[in-house]
């Protein structure tokens, strides 16, 4: 069974994320780590949304 994408859970960690890298004490390792997850939510933040803009236009094609 594929897992939804919880579009409002990635924004939220996302935020998560930018608080730590502003954390004077957040090690450069981690932030190596932190940058990484940042690219794989933004893709896949911005793939949903290209989703749901495509079936916006698709119920308004149908309309």
């Amino acid at each position: 069974m594929e897992e939804r994408f919880d579009y409002a859970a990635a924004v939220e960690e996302l935020e998560a994320i930018a608080q730590k890298v502003e954390d004077p004490k957040t090690g450069i390792e981690e932030i190596d780590r932190y940058i990484a997850r940042t690219e794989e939510l933004i893709k896949a933040c911005r793939a949903y949304l290209r989703g749901a803009r495509e079936k916006l236009v698709e119920m308004n094609e149908n309309n």
